[in-house]
């Protein structure tokens, strides 16, 4: 290695496999920013569900190995490369895409994957925004095309993506309704915009929820979990209502009957389908809430770098999700 190379503690990925593969290594050069390239000094990064399934080698996406997980991250503005003019060195930030990964203490974006984050928002909070609000944001308005007045049931509310979904919801005008498992869980959906909430561990639950609908049923399902929850999901919607899959981790059998009386639709969400102008609307819209007040994400449980393979095990088969689990540097 080159002398005086700076070096940083990263972790990497050297082979698919289980949470075991995630080695923390400190020998790992810091990336030096290109044109429209950024380096940023993270303070904090997301772990999302998405970044087990590339680890497994399960996902449509397949790093080069060995590689950093991780997207999510928020910090300070380290360095900055040819044509940057947007951000300059010691600017809070956070992205919803790292090139060289957010499980770093220092990591490489591109300069239009970068937003400032508002003092009002500590940099805990800033992880916790890129893959939750912005896949929230689409499913609810993109693939669902959901409108004021509309309900929505988030299935799975108290996680990242579910207490954004209910706070974008309700910022809107939608009616929103969302399940939890725990107690713990179903305070933090009702703090954080639902109407009203149910536990979906109750044997009865969904017939509460089609009490509260009504005759009509609900317009917009969100689901965090569509291999479980899938089947009943259809019998639940309105006329032309939606069911909109934003995480499943298996197979589920289904009657495609249920979906014809009413013409409604199974639609899958990605937030990596996002164009770049999409991504720049969403982010208006957020950085609006922020401004605002009505967006305030929700931290879970919280580990230090060295043990992101406990994290990637507890966010999988932990049950009862509350906030969004961040890494913490």
């Amino acid at each position: 290695m080159a002398t005086g190379q700076k070096l940083m503690r990263a972790v990497r990925v050297f082979e698919y496999g289980g949470p075991e593969v995630l080695k923390l290594r400190s020998d790992i050069a810091v990336p030096v920013p290109k044109e429209h390239q950024v380096l940023i000094k993270v303070h904090a990064c997301g772990v999302n569900p998405v970044d087990t399934y590339i680890r497994s080698g399960t996902n449509v996406i397949k790093p080069a190995l060995p590689y950093t997980p991780g997207f999510d991250v928020a910090g300070v503005i380290e360095a900055v490369g040819d044509d940057v003019s947007t951000f300059k060195e010691g600017d809070r930030v956070f992205t919803t895409a790292t090139i060289s990964g957010g499980y770093a203490e220092y990591a490489l974006a591109a300069d239009h994957t970068v937003y400032t984050l508002p003092k009002k928002l500590d940099f805990k909070q800033g992880a916790a925004i890129g893959i939750p609000y912005f896949t929230a944001f689409r499913a609810l308005f993109h693939s669902a095309r959901a409108k004021a007045g509309e309900s929505v049931l988030v299935h799975g509310a108290s996680g990242g993506v579910g207490l954004a979904t209910c706070q974008i919801a309700r910022a809107y005008g939608l009616k929103v309704w969302g399940t939890a498992s725990t107690e713990e869980g179903r305070k933090i959906v009702l703090q954080n915009g639902a109407h009203e909430v149910f536990n979906h561990k109750e044997v009865n639950y969904i017939d509460k929820i089609k009490k509260s609908a009504g005759e009509k049923g609900v317009n917009v399902i969100i689901e965090m979990l569509a291999n479980v929850n899938l089947s009943n999901d259809l019998k639940l919607l309105s006329s032309g209502g939606r069911v909109i899959s934003v995480g499943s981790r298996g197979p589920i059998e289904i009657t495609p009957r249920d979906t014809m009386p009413k013409e409604t639709s199974i639609i899958g969400v990605s937030i990596f389908s996002s164009t770049k102008e999409e991504f720049q609307q969403f982010a208006a819209a957020l950085q609006a809430g922020m401004e605002i007040g009505w967006m305030k994400p929700v931290i879970g449980p919280q580990y230090p770098l060295e043990k992101a393979a406990e994290a990637h095990k507890d966010i999988i088969h932990s049950s009862g999700a509350t906030g969004k689990m961040i890494l913490l540097l």
